[in-house]
């Protein structure tokens, strides 16, 4: 399965590459219909996810910074994580869940109905009609759902400071404010626009690798999702620790 990936992939950036150079047309409204799917379908349940979870990350911090004093403090760490972890990472889990095993469901099945040994037939590359509008759509669309969640799990978190541990509302903002920078948002945007490559590319990989008709259809799906939760928090490791190191 690597070397299918590899060579996807590969063949998808060759596509890309073709289309900006002018040698072959992208297929735009295809690409912003799976924009459509993978970004604005996916809205309500990435904001609600993330709402939940800003909410859960107040109360949680609440309870131990009540005891050294400084309850104040839920602001900057619910900004902070937000932002450089829960957002990205809270929305590349939904996005698997929702859009990713969608894609490979949907490639696989017209993998086993025959509809791309069509395609070739005809003389149309499949990766550039196929798996290109759906590997931009999730590179393009993650950030921007990221974004969103990261904007409602801040205003959950602040709900929850200004309801249920009084602070006041003015001084939440501001301390928010203080505890983060450019660069943290712009740490969680990189996140998200990595985590979109490799939900989109692993997605498609699997989809077109489908043998064995509607079970392997299945199969595939279920081993999208898990290479897609194994390879997002693999690589949310290794970029947390270059940040890190970085910094």
């Amino acid at each position: 399965m690597l070397l299918a990936y590899t060579s996807l992939t590969l063949r998808a950036f060759a596509s890309i590459g073709r289309s900006l150079s002018g040698r072959s047309t992208l297929r735009v409204h295809a690409t912003f219909v799976q924009m459509v799917n993978v970004g604005v379908n996916s809205l309500p349940t990435v904001g609600l996810a993330c709402l939940f979870m800003g909410l859960v990350l107040a109360m949680q911090s609440a309870g131990q910074l009540a005891q050294l004093g400084a309850t104040e403090r839920v602001a900057d760490l619910v900004s902070f994580a937000m932002l450089r972890e829960i957002g990205p990472l809270i929305t590349a889990v939904v996005v698997i869940g929702r859009s990713g095993s969608s894609i490979t469901a949907e490639l696989g099945t017209m993998k086993v109905s025959e509809e791309i040994e069509a395609l070739e037939v005809m003389a149309i590359d499949p990766v550039r009609y196929l798996v290109v509008p759906r590997l931009l759509a999730m590179v393009i669309m993650m950030p921007c759902l990221t974004i969103i969640g990261e904007a409602l799990g801040l205003f959950g978190g602040w709900l929850l400071g200004v309801n249920s541990l009084s602070l006041d509302p003015l001084l939440y903002i501001t301390r928010s404010l203080q505890a983060v920078d450019l660069k943290d948002l712009y740490t969680g945007l990189f996140k998200s626009l990595v985590f979109g490559f490799l939900i989109g590319s692993i997605a498609c990989t699997y989809g077109m690798e489908v043998r064995d008709g509607a079970e392997g259809v299945g199969r595939n799906t279920t081993r999208s999702v898990v290479s897609c939760l194994l390879a997002m928090l693999g690589m949310d490791a290794i970029l947390t620790a270059i940040f890190f190191f970085a910094t």
